[in-house]
């Protein structure tokens, strides 16, 4: 079962990834450069993985299958979770262009995400000879993804809020939106099953994790794949 999650993972992500990209490519990667750069390091960081992932899935009792696939994965979910972040700072940028107050907005809502960020570093930087350095990263990480979970319902109240309703914007932020909530639960309900020791709970939420992702690429696709039709639609309501 993890392995059937996993490939379908893999196969349906790599699709809506290149949809995306080249949807981008035919308009929209000038203006969102760096969500152009996230969607692309996901598609090579999940073409570099799947080799691994498979071989680890394919033999559990193997550590070297182990050990590759944990390497692989932490490195990969390092650089995809610091670049979500960096997105999330840039389309924060995009939908206060307009905004009289804007540099005081993005201050306080940039500064207090980066000294969150580094508090929580002091706070589980805690290195241990002999022992993984995954237990307190993978923390500290999680604090990284809630950051900028946090940050993109900031963005979400703004765009609502806003007179001019930018659609592209709007649903590049409901994306995001519904990876970190189907993230947050799904990950939730994996650590429920170590503790309960259920494998159902388990898969359920390794398929939550699977459709919120799924979820969050197909909206992205959409949002880029008919660029006049956003376009007229500002027009009409600016």
């Amino acid at each position: 079962m993890d392995l059937a999650i996993q490939v379908c993972s893999y196969l349906l992500g790599l699709v809506l990834e290149l949809l995306t990209i080249r949807a981008m490519i035919r308009g929209g990667y000038k203006r969102y450069p760096l969500v152009f750069g996230y969607v692309i390091t996901f598609f090579l960081t999940t073409v570099v993985e799947i080799p691994f992932a498979v071989a680890y899935y394919r033999n559990k009792g193997s550590p070297a299958a182990a050990d590759n696939y944990t390497w692989w994965y932490f490195r990969d979910e390092a650089v995809l979770q610091f670049l979500i972040f960096a997105v999330v700072i840039s389309l924060i940028y995009e939908a206060t262009s307009k905004l009289a107050s804007r540099r005081m907005v993005r201050l306080g809502l940039i500064s207090g995400a980066i000294a969150f960020i580094g508090i929580s570093f002091i706070v589980h930087y805690h290195p241990v000879p002999g022992r993984s350095w995954g237990v307190w990263f993978t923390a500290w990480l999680s604090n990284v993804k809630f950051c900028a979970a946090i940050l993109d319902l900031a963005l979400w109240a703004l765009l609502i809020g806003s007179r001019e309703k930018d659609q592209r914007l709007l649903l590049l932020t409901c994306g995001l939106g519904l990876m970190f909530a189907g993230e947050a639960i799904g990950e939730s309900l994996r650590n429920l099953s170590s503790i309960r020791r259920s494998h159902l709970i388990a898969d359920i939420g390794g398929v939550l994790v699977l459709v919120s992702n799924m979820a969050f690429l197909y909206i992205w696709w959409r949002a880029f794949r008919l660029p006049d039709a956003f376009k007229s639609k500002n027009a009409a309501g600016s």
